[in-house]
């Protein structure tokens, strides 16, 4: 199996201003090193974190997606971040995974943030969506799921593992970002998985601080790359399959994991 090639874009997010943020998205993608098969956006990469979908709400073929879509296209690599959108009057913190192709699938975050309100705004997604790319079996998450181990959990199915790599895109504050970098680290632990965390830096319309801290795990927990606090910048990462196979042969702790469903 081939290795995973991945950017990771830490970025400062202009508030509630989707044209803004594409212009400045431009800017970044121009400087993908070339033979990326994967970049990451963070949460709400088009207008930050924010509930006001009057505002900030695209329907589903609206110019955020259609900017990862040329991107996707142009670049010749799989692009993924959440979006706020409006299906029939009910807004999601959709998370779109766009192939080089053009095809597409889609994520609706689960767990809706409390204490931003966002349970009352939006409606919470009902499953998981796993992608394939160059073999690599993907979980895709946003934000606020990070604190959720069952809905993260790995499953080991008929002597496979259900999934290779985590990720988790975010808008997560900086007072709360030691949790973040712990839970990853555990998240990339009891999974047996790879995983990352996309992180925007900044402060956003509410004046609430993020501080980035983006990360590429290995299945370890052991940081590939780490992106520096408050500090926009381009994470790369290369993920190799054979070291993670080789690592579940030798530790099956997969084959001893609960069986269990997610209502």
């Amino acid at each position: 199996m081939q290795d995973l090639k991945v950017a990771v874009i830490q970025a400062d997010l202009e508030w509630e201003n989707c044209k803004e943020n594409l212009a400045r998205f431009d800017e970044k993608l121009s400087l993908i090193t070339k033979g990326t098969d994967l970049i990451v956006l963070p949460e709400m990469f088009n207008t930050g974190f924010s509930i006001n979908p009057k505002k900030i709400a695209e329907k589903t073929d609206g110019p955020a997606f259609n900017w990862m879509l040329e991107k996707a296209i142009s670049l010749q690599s799989a692009i993924t971040g959440s979006i706020l959108t409006d299906e029939d009057g009910n807004f999601f913190n959709r998370l779109y995974w766009i192939w080089p192709d053009g095809t597409f699938s889609s994520y609706d975050k689960k767990h809706l943030f409390r204490l931003g309100r966002e349970f009352q705004v939006f409606t919470a997604g009902k499953k998981r969506t796993i992608v394939e790319l160059k073999e690599w079996k993907i979980l895709p998450l946003i934000c606020y799921d990070l604190r959720f181990p069952v809905w993260s959990k790995n499953r080991f199915l008929k002597n496979n593992y259900e999934y290779d790599l985590l990720i988790y895109v975010a808008n997560w504050p900086v007072t709360r970002s030691f949790a973040w970098q712990q839970l990853l680290i555990a998240r990339a632990i009891e999974n047996q998985a790879y995983c990352i965390g996309t992180n925007r830096v900044g402060r956003d319309g509410k004046n609430i601080a993020h501080s980035g801290e983006s990360v590429i795990l290995d299945f370890h927990g052991n940081p590939i790359a780490r992106g520096d606090s408050n500090k926009e910048q381009i994470i790369y990462g290369s993920l190799s399959h054979g070291p993670l196979q080789q690592f579940r042969r030798d530790f099956t702790v997969g084959a001893d994991w609960d069986n269990f469903t997610i209502e």
